[in-house]
């Protein structure tokens, strides 16, 4: 029984949110849409939206859910959005944005240039990425990808990490 599907989505001033041939889009600051879950369907009244499902089998309880999820979280992301904050470190390791490119110098015998995607912004201070946009998943997407280049490693810690994320460091070898 689906407990987070049952609860209306509100919609704060400024959004507004369509529903059409199983689409739904979202639009405030930015404009999303994705298409509805099969056996899910949503009803827009007033200033909130009100996710169903079409029968009282367990997957669409599931869908209930996802869907409710997936909505609330188009309208944060149109009023608030969404941010990663991703924390370099090591001797050396540096980066910066050129217009839509992202240059990370990690240790490698060559630079990385990573292609910003569309939709997400991304800037950089110091040894902070902060990574930002209105689509969750995007912003998720970018930063993880990010954060592959150069991963934590267990001994000295060196690489790019998000900036909540503890890394248990490991002993070193010990002259016995």
């Amino acid at each position: 029984m689906s407990r987070i599907g049952k609860k209306p989505i509100v919609i704060p001033g400024g959004v507004k949110v369509a529903a059409a041939d199983n689409h739904i889009s979202v639009e405030g600051k930015a404009k999303l849409s994705m298409p509805l879950p099969p056996k899910v369907a949503v009803d827009i009244r007033e200033s909130q939206v009100i996710v169903s499902r079409l029968d009282d089998s367990r997957e669409s309880g599931a869908m209930q859910g996802l869907a409710r999820s997936l909505i609330n979280n188009m309208v944060i992301g149109v009023t608030k959005g969404f941010s990663k904050e991703l924390q370099i470190v090591g001797v050396g390791y540096r980066a910066q944005v050129n217009g839509e490119i992202l240059n990370l110098s990690l240790g490698y015998s060559h630079p990385i240039n990573y292609p910003i995607p569309e939709g997400v912004q991304v800037a950089v201070d110091g040894s902070k990425i902060t990574v930002s946009g209105a689509d969750k998943q995007q912003v998720g997407e970018a930063a993880a990808t990010i954060r592959r280049f150069r991963q934590p490693e267990p001994y000295k810690g060196k690489g790019i990490r998000y900036a909540d994320e503890r890394i248990t460091l490991k002993e070193g070898k010990t002259v016995g």
